[in-house]
């Protein structure tokens, strides 16, 4: 699904059949490598999804699309800079083709702020919201998810992995929305409140 818009959206500015699926082999080798458990195709496929009921409100869909496939192309659990290098790879990337520089810059700022998911103008804010929306899955979905983290940061003992998960448990649990528009909010807040406080107690 993500393919399909992704490619759709390149073609808009490139002729370049070939260049473009190059760009999308490049999106997918990352995103299907072997240490990935969450952060795959599939995260990207429900992003879409979330946001698709929106694509009018936005004023670049191209933009989102681009957005949702660079947002965690760069992914590597013993780094703290992974959403300013996927920025560098979107931006590396997207200049390959005619995309105009304040579309690259505005798809440079919404993969930013995937980082700390603070209030912001409402296109960001929904966008941040969707990368969010499995915090307030079913409890069956969100113990999958939490799983497939702690996969992710297979290399940590627990000894050094449990207190950052807490860490960031306690982060969201304390932030006073953690879905900023009232759409998520609804469908959302509560049951994710739910799903991150069980997770934390599991701890103690």
């Amino acid at each position: 699904m993500i393919k399909t818009e992704f490619l759709k959206s390149l073609q808009n500015y490139s002729s370049d059949s070939e260049q473009c699926l190059a760009m999308w082999e490049r999106v997918e080798k990352e995103y299907t490598s072997s240490d990935r458990h969450y952060h795959t195709l599939n995260h990207l496929d429900n992003l879409l999804t979330e946001l698709a009921d929106n694509k009018e409100e936005f004023a670049s869909w191209d933009v989102i699309v681009f957005a949702i496939a660079y947002h965690d192309v760069v992914y590597n659990t013993l780094k703290n800079n992974n959403e300013e290098k996927s920025a560098e790879f979107a931006r590396k990337e997207l200049t390959k083709i005619s995309v105009p520089e304040n579309l690259i810059a505005r798809c440079e700022q919404l993969i930013l702020a995937t980082k700390k998911h603070t209030d912001a103008d409402f296109e960001t804010n929904l966008f941040t919201d969707a990368d969010l929306s499995i915090l307030g899955a079913s409890p069956e979905a969100y113990k999958i998810y939490s799983n497939q983290i702690r996969k992710e940061f297979s290399i940590y003992p627990d000894l050094v992995y449990n207190p950052g998960r807490r860490k960031v448990l306690k982060h969201f649990l304390y932030m006073e929305k953690i879905f900023k528009t009232n759409e998520f909010a609804i469908a959302h807040e509560s049951k994710a409140r739910i799903n991150l406080q069980t997770e934390l107690n599991s701890f103690t």
